[in-house]
């Protein structure tokens, strides 16, 4: 009689498509490995995926555009790419596919695979709690499961018939609970007892001409109140850094001014108060337990067009404030985003003591409740997606 044979091991394929994705897929394929030791790992990534353990077929840095014009440009290799890769996948017959953020890419991925009964995921869904609630409905169409990083977002696909799950955020465990300002300073060059301001005008180049010169502009004036101020200013890349660099020309800098490479998060810890763009970054300030001033603002038209047509349905921007239900840290938004205004925020925190104090219960709260290990927790949740996969 022959033995029957042997099964196959589990097959688990990802796609991420920037950095923060590929740290997500790397720390999911870790927690995944410790629930399935021989699964095998496959798909699309960067270098931390890769030494996680996955065969990635395709870079994440192929992408990772940004920007319509920018997107048109590549648009014929994208769609070979995922044409390609579409094909490849079933060719290989994973037992789940795991789209990690990239919503553009993964959605459509995971809609076509589902629909040759493949079963899927969508890890960081997109923020459906500020633009288009709706979108929950065409996210459930595409993902079996989405793993959602904050609590308020599985209610809304709840109300849409989508199964969502919170996981946490990786950010939250990351970062501890009570964060050492001192070796953060030692590790800068900046002195224990300085008064610091960080200044974070965005990481990309559009958003840092866009608002470095208000910022900039803002943290001059700052500087004219509060004596011996030193001001830090983390440059995401070298582009950024150039950038950065003709602003401080621009608005004469001085010795006191410090232009680092990368850094954001020493910056941060090390700061008494943050200057801000709104975005992730502003998640991360609070993790840090600094007392922030947020400031964005978007091409005229485009502002326009989004607050006439109704497609931004919230009314706070800053993550903080979302999460808090109140608002905890001032927002600055386009017009609102003036030197003057935010000058006038960043002192109120810098001569209020006892409001920066007020703050930390909230902030170390909002952390316990994000502080997930929310890599073990996706792991979790994809496991659930597979139930009893047979993989022979």
């Amino acid at each position: 009689m022959d033995a029957a044979p042997a099964a196959r091991p589990l097959r688990i394929a990802l796609c991420a498509g920037e950095a923060s994705g590929d740290g997500l897929g790397a720390g999911l394929i870790a927690a995944l490995k410790q629930r399935f030791p021989n699964a095998e790992f496959a798909g699309i990534g960067g270098d931390a995926m890769r030494a996680a353990g996955c065969d990635t077929w395709y870079d994440a840095g192929e992408l990772a555009v940004m920007g319509l014009a920018e997107v048109l440009r590549h648009l014929p290799r994208l769609l070979r790419l995922r044409k390609a890769f579409r094909q490849r996948m079933l060719d290989w017959k994973p037992d789940v596919f795991v789209g990690i953020d990239a919503p553009d890419f993964n959605l459509g991925v995971e809609a076509w695979l589902k629909q040759h009964r493949v079963r899927t995921v969508h890890y960081v869904s997109p923020s459906v709690w500020a633009w288009r609630e709706k979108r929950a409905e065409k996210i459930g169409r595409s993902a079996d499961r989405v793993l959602c990083l904050f609590p308020m977002e599985p209610p809304i696909y709840a109300r849409h018939g989508v199964d969502a799950r919170f996981v946490g955020h990786p950010m939250a465990d990351d970062i501890p609970l009570h964060p050492d300002r001192d070796a953060a300073r030692t590790a800068l060059g900046l002195a224990a007892d300085a008064p610091v301001l960080a200044v974070l005008p965005g990481s990309r180049l559009g958003e840092i001409q866009r608002l470095a010169p208000a910022f900039f502009d803002a943290a001059r004036r700052v500087a004219t109140e509060i004596p011996g101020l030193q001001i830090v200013v983390p440059a995401a890349n070298a582009a950024c850094k150039q950038a950065l660099q003709a602003q401080f020309a621009a608005h004469g800098a001085d010795a006191a001014w410090h232009l680092l490479d990368g850094q954001a998060r020493a910056a941060m810890i090390a700061s008494d108060v943050v200057l801000l763009a709104s975005g992730t970054a502003t998640l991360e300030a609070m993790l840090c337990k600094r007392p922030m001033v947020v400031g964005y603002r978007i091409a005229p038209l485009t502002y326009r067009i989004v607050k006439g047509l109704g497609l931004l349905k919230v009314e706070r921007y800053a993550l903080p404030n979302v999460l808090a239900g109140e608002d905890i840290a001032p927002e600055r938004m386009q017009d609102d985003c003036t030197p003057e205004h935010l000058a006038t925020d960043v002192l109120r925190w810098f001569r209020s003591p006892d409001a920066v104090a007020a703050l930390q219960p909230t902030y170390q709260r909002l952390h316990a409740q994000l502080k997930q290990d929310a890599s073990a927790s996706a792991a979790a949740a994809v496991a659930g997606v597979l139930g009893g996969a047979s993989h022979a």
